[in-house]
């Protein structure tokens, strides 16, 4: 066991620059600590961050301080005031969140991240899990394998982490008995068989003491080791087993300060390149080769994965932000379809159907949710029937991408296989997941190229195509509006179609209802039906409530730039229940009508409409006239 990194290394003062290279070279260990509520995270960093003497200056110029305080000898750091304010921190809320700290020995340099115990701040185990290559799970010695145990061993090795220690603390509660850590480590090895955990390191500690932290306890003779610091300074880790795969480098930016020079940079996800390498540009295919490593400290012979460069090819390809450069004779898959595993982590449940932002690696695309095939109970590992994830929900669900990735397994590749979900009106992170596979029939579906095409059926018609998206409350008057324009159109030669929200729903939609995913359903499928009418030429007109903005943002992204127009017709509440045309307020307001807009379903106003209707202040005929003005002129 070597000695300790001291912020007083005498190198320091001797060759700064010495000691920084030093420094630099060695290699990085990320891990987290995770397990139950009070099984002693928190007092474990404190631990290894005193015994390795290595916090920030301002943390230790505090603590030196309050050691002179109260007293403490010499400049000896006070172990327990470094746990205390660790405890301060977790009363302040920062432990809800993730909280990192950096220490550093001899051998190697290490990033914790303390994360959260409590079940409800499962997604924030999940994000310091994400980028993490060992988990050290606590277990309090008195109480044994408990349910967060299971739970976060479970999204550990759910997330890929493949080193795992067992640590057993509070051994001093338990007079050291070897029996009850035994015991303890017998039970979790049957728990982790069931999951696929088939090799783990297991040591009985005491954070507090400090027993097997940095060197094997007098208090425990029957453990021979290794201590804990001991293996974190030596387990295998790095770029080792990626560089073995084949070259994969997701472009973060195209590089030219100059008309001489294109770069693409990014860092390599796998693999290594050389000079002279045959690649490939996915998804477009185009092959070239690679001409030059470029970083700051000059040219490479030789990347390799984990580095962060810039590739200039030797020929002049389309490439561009989100592209993955690969190696030409094993290039990864590109697809639209997936299964994949999800983890919900925003305060409101999942909605099967509705778009969200995908993120993956420097990709980003929009994505589409099916309901989940199942839930998994991460106690029981059962698989559980669900509609939707709420909150730390983990299940495994198909989803759609507007457009192909290029993807590889989570279980392959990290980074090409890891994926976060967006809101698309918060900009809010909702999910993580992990792909699985590619849908078989996204591979055996292929897009027919036709001769005939939307530009040549309008020309035709005389006509450019366009969508007019009517949206408002229930009796504001969409449907009585939408019908003039079209007779209108009608009268001037021009080709259109009206789709109305309740003609729709006694045949292509008869099957569904009206609860938030339905009516996701039910405006996706309208959408896709008046694209197709679009690309036939014509005129397309909808009058749907459409309450959610997200929804009509997708339908609009489906249409060539320009050709959606949304009409708001703006009616106050007050007024649609006054008119009440269907009866259909007053059968809500009794409590006969569930999900009724307006009433106990949400609408969401449009923000900027290309036409807004007033129908307070202007006649139907009049609107009418005015659409067709603004459509047209």
């Amino acid at each position: 066991m070597t000695d300790p990194i001291y912020v007083t290394d005498a190198l320091i003062a001797e060759d700064i620059d010495a000691y920084l290279e030093q420094h630099q070279q060695k290699s990085l260990l990320r891990f987290i600590t995770c397990g139950s509520v009070d099984d002693g995270k928190s007092t474990l960093i404190g631990r290894l961050l005193y015994d390795s003497k290595m916090i920030f200056e301002d943390q230790l110029a505090a603590l030196e301080a309050d050691s002179k305080r109260v007293g403490t000898q010499g400049q000896e750091i006070d172990f327990a005031l470094l746990v205390d304010g660790l405890a301060a921190e977790r009363e302040q809320g920062i432990t809800i969140d993730v909280a990192y700290r950096f220490f550093t020995t001899e051998k190697r340099k290490f990033i914790v991240a303390d994360t959260p115990g409590h079940e409800q701040y499962t997604r924030n185990m999940v994000t310091g899990a994400s980028t993490a290559d060992l988990a050290v799970i606590l277990i309090d010695a008195r109480k044994g394998v408990l349910t967060q145990t299971r739970r976060h061993s479970f999204l550990a090795h759910l997330i890929g982490i493949k080193h795992i220690v067992l640590a057993v603390n509070k051994m001093d509660l338990v007079g050291y008995d070897k029996t009850v850590f035994d015991r303890i480590a017998l039970a979790y090895r049957a728990f982790a068989s069931e999951i696929g955990i088939t090799n783990f390191t297991a040591i009985p500690i005491s954070g507090f003491k400090g027993d097997n932290i940095t060197a094997l306890s007098d208090n425990t003779p029957w453990f021979k080791g290794p201590a804990l610091i001991e293996h974190l300074e030596t387990v295998e880790i790095g770029s080792t087993a990626d560089e073995a795969k084949p070259f994969r480098l997701p472009v973060q930016w195209v590089n030219r300060p100059n008309l001489d020079f294109r770069g693409f940079s990014g860092q390599l996800a796998s693999g290594k390149v050389k000079p002279g390498d045959a690649v490939r540009i996915l998804p477009s295919g185009k092959m070239t080769t690679v001409d030059r490593i470029v970083t700051l400290d000059g040219d490479l012979d030789e990347a390799v994965a984990g580095q962060s460069v810039t590739l200039t090819l030797a020929d002049e390809v389309d490439c561009s932000r989100g592209d993955v450069i690969s190696a030409a004779d094993a290039p990864p898959e590109a697809a639209d379809q997936f299964e994949a595993t999800l983890v919900w982590m925003a305060d409101e449940a999942m909605i099967a159907g509705r778009a969200y932002w995908l993120k993956l690696a420097t990709q980003s695309v929009s994505a589409t949710i099916q309901q989940p095939k199942y839930e998994i109970n991460v106690n029981t590992l059962d698989h559980l029937a669900a509609k939707t994830l709420e909150l730390n929900g983990i299940g495994v669900v198909e989803l759609s991408t507007d457009k192909p990735i290029v993807f590889e397994t989570y279980g392959d590749n990290r980074t090409l296989g890891g994926f976060i979900l967006i809101d698309k009106l918060t900009n809010a992170t909702v999910a993580a997941g992990m792909l699985h596979f590619s849908l078989r029939r996204a591979q055996n579906v292929h897009w027919q190229a036709t001769d005939i095409d939307r530009d040549m059926r309008a020309s035709l018609k005389n006509q450019r195509p366009a969508l007019l998206w009517f949206t408002g409350l229930s009796g504001s008057g969409k449907s009585t509006i939408a019908n003039l324009v079209e007779k209108k159109l009608h009268r001037m030669n021009r080709h259109s179609f009206l789709l109305d929200g309740d003609n729709v729903r006694h045949g292509l939609n008869r099957d569904l209802g009206f609860t938030e995913a339905d009516r996701i359903e039910n405006i996706r499928r309208v959408g896709e039906v008046a694209k197709l009418m679009s690309d036939a030429g014509l005129i397309v007109i909808t009058a749907f409530i459409s309450p959610f903005r997200v929804e009509r943002e997708m339908v609009r992204s489906m249409l060539p730039e320009g050709e959606f127009i949304e009409v708001f017709i703006d009616t106050p509440l007050a007024e649609a229940e006054k008119r009440d045309v269907k009866g259909l307020y007053k059968k809500a307001r009794a409590g006969q009508l569930k999900n009724f807009t307006g009433i106990d379903s949400p609408y969401e106003a449009p923000e900027n409409p290309e036409i807004r209707i007033d129908t307070t202040a202007m006649t139907p005929e009049e609107a009418a006239d005015l659409i067709i003005d603004r459509l047209l002129g």
